[in-house]
Order: structure tokens, then sequence, then C-alpha cells
């Protein structure tokens, strides 16, 4: 049996990134080898010293959204709503905080001027003319770690610079890095660069309670591989050119792809024993212990291995989780 504890490790709390550097490629990259378990410590922009032609590196396009609304209940007390899901004309699926609030209550946002209407337990039906006009009564969902409210460099730095199919409730932060800059300098190497699609949900956070973590159940999320993005990874196959996934969604994204879906929803679990059949190689930032997401990289590089790069990341004080530094592994 997999059990929770296994996927374990101690993390100060100041190594919790609570902001992004003001150069995206200045991160610190640690590259680790599974071959013979060597790690080196670079900057992120070194990355190209690790690529060679005909390789592929694949990228995950989608955007966030503004998808946290904070407003208050007519009795005065402050509410926050997360919009998961669009269900049609105005209503949103949310998960609203506090829980307390009951079907059928106002709520008021912005300032006043508009108004939502708890339609079910988890569902908010607005009083505005388009989905466009909800969205910008939010800011950018910085995930719970992260403590502090928003603000306006946010909108930049948490979002990837090639997010361009909007859906995604939380960033792929493993791409967070990347500059045009610094991906024009990887094509300029002839390595492909490919985009696919998976919006990022709630999910992402969700904890695994369960002790037992084959028994944990992942949420669906929506993703979409070109038939451009098909062609460049049969290509980099038939060139004996390494799949580089930047980050766990296109990981999962690949692997789910490798199943025979091109489109739809994947609730792909990816843990510890499981064989890789399109992935190579992996970018990837540091993960929350006990999560779906630290178990994947355990499964991609071994977890005495992963465990081992943690602990000495923690032990050279890098930057951890979504605006912390990066790690490759090769």
């Amino acid at each position: 049996m997999l059990r929770l504890s296994d996927f374990d490790y101690t993390l100060p709390k100041e190594l919790i990134a609570q902001y992004p550097l003001e150069e995206r490629d200045a991160a610190r990259l640690l590259v680790l080898r599974r071959k013979d378990g060597l790690i080196e410590h670079r900057i992120f922009k070194e990355i190209t010293g690790y690529l060679r032609q005909d390789d592929l590196l694949v990228l995950n396009n989608t955007r966030v959204l503004p998808c946290r609304l904070c407003g208050r209940r007519l009795s005065g007390g402050r509410v926050e709503a997360l919009l998961l899901n669009h269900n049609g004309g105005m209503a949103f699926t949310s998960l609203i905080k506090p829980g307390r609030v009951k079907v059928g209550e106002k709520l008021i946002f912005n300032g006043g001027h508009t108004a939502g209407t708890v339609t079910s337990r988890n569902e908010i039906t607005f009083s505005c003319p388009d989905i466009d006009s909800v969205y910008k009564l939010g800011v950018m969902p910085l995930p719970p770690y992260i403590k502090r409210d928003p603000e306006e460099l946010d909108k930049d730095y948490y979002q990837t610079v090639y997010a361009s199919k909007e859906g995604a409730v939380a960033a792929p932060t493993a791409g967070l890095h990347f500059t045009e800059g610094l991906l024009k300098k990887i094509r300029a190497l002839k390595v492909e660069i490919a985009e696919l699609t998976l919006h990022v949900g709630y999910g992402t956070f969700r904890p695994v309670k369960c002790e037992d973590v084959t028994a944990h159940k992942m949420e669906k999320e929506y993703f979409e591989i070109s038939r451009e993005a098909i062609n460049l990874l049969a290509e980099a196959r038939q060139k004996k050119g390494r799949v580089f996934a930047v980050g766990t969604t296109s990981c999962r994204a690949l692997e789910a792809y490798a199943s025979g879906e091109s489109k739809g929803y994947t609730d792909l679990f990816i843990y510890p024993g499981y064989k890789f059949r399109m992935v190579d190689g992996f970018l990837t930032n540091f993960h929350l212990p006990r999560t779906t997401l630290f178990m994947l990289v355990c499964a991609f590089a071994g977890e005495k291995l992963i465990k081992k790069a943690y602990q000495e990341a923690v032990d050279k004080k890098y930057r951890f989780y979504s605006y912390g530094d990066a790690m490759l592994i090769i």
C-alpha cells in the first residue's frame, strides 16, 4: 500500500515564496539527473544548456481567470467566492466562504453596484450583462499558502507569457519562469515548442485525505492537444528527440494522450508505480507535501531521489511553491 505519510517532508514556512521575482528567468533551477542521482544548481535561464536539437518542449497555454471575488452579505459580513465553472447565463459554480451563507441570500460586489444571489449550495447567479462583466469583479486566485491579498503585479506574474486559452482557476506554475526572450533562445537551438491546453481546476489544491493514496479520486479537468502538437510529438519520436513536459498539467495531459485521447476530461492520477509513455524530461516547481503533485514527481524520479533533492533545496534555501524556484528532472 502506498501510504499518505510516505509523501511527507518538512518545509520551513519562510521558504514559501510570497512574491514573484522581478525577472522571471532569474529563479534558481535545481537539475536532477535520474540516471546517477547527480544534483546541479543553476539559474533558470541556463535551462538552454540541458536542451538539444530535436527535443520538444511542451507548454500548457491555459490562461488563469480573475475568478476570486470579494464582496459582502447584506448583514455586512465579508464573503469570498471562487468561481469554478460557468453554468450558463450568469450562474457560476462557486466555492463560497464562509460556508454558512444560505440559498436565496443576496451578496453585494463592486462596492454595492453588483448583486449576486446564492441560487444553490454551490452556485451564485449575478446581475451582470455578460460573463466578462462578472470576471471584471474578480482578482487573481492566488493559492492559500500565499498569505496576502492579490495585487496589481499578480495580473502579470501569476500568468505565463504564452497563456492564451482562458479557463484555469490556478496557474501552471512551472511555466511562469519563461520569458519571450528565453523561448526565442530555445527555438534557436532547434528545439521545437508545442502547446497544449489543460484548464487547471480547484482540484489542484484538494487535499488527499485517505491513508491509502490509491483510493484518492482526482477531479476531472478539461484538456485538448491540437493536431499541430500531435504532429510535433510524432516528429520528436521519429527524430529520437526527448519530450519535456513543462509542469504537472502538461505531464498529465501528455500521458492522457498516450491512452488514446487528444481532447476531453481527464482524471488521471499518477503516483509511484506508473509507467510513463510520453514524457522523457520534466520541468516543475516544488510542491506541497502529501499532494497529488508531489506524488506525480515521485512517480517520475522515485521517492528516494525526490526526497533527497527536496532536502537539498531546503538546505540551500530555495523558494518553494507557485512563486518559487524550479526543478528540471532529466
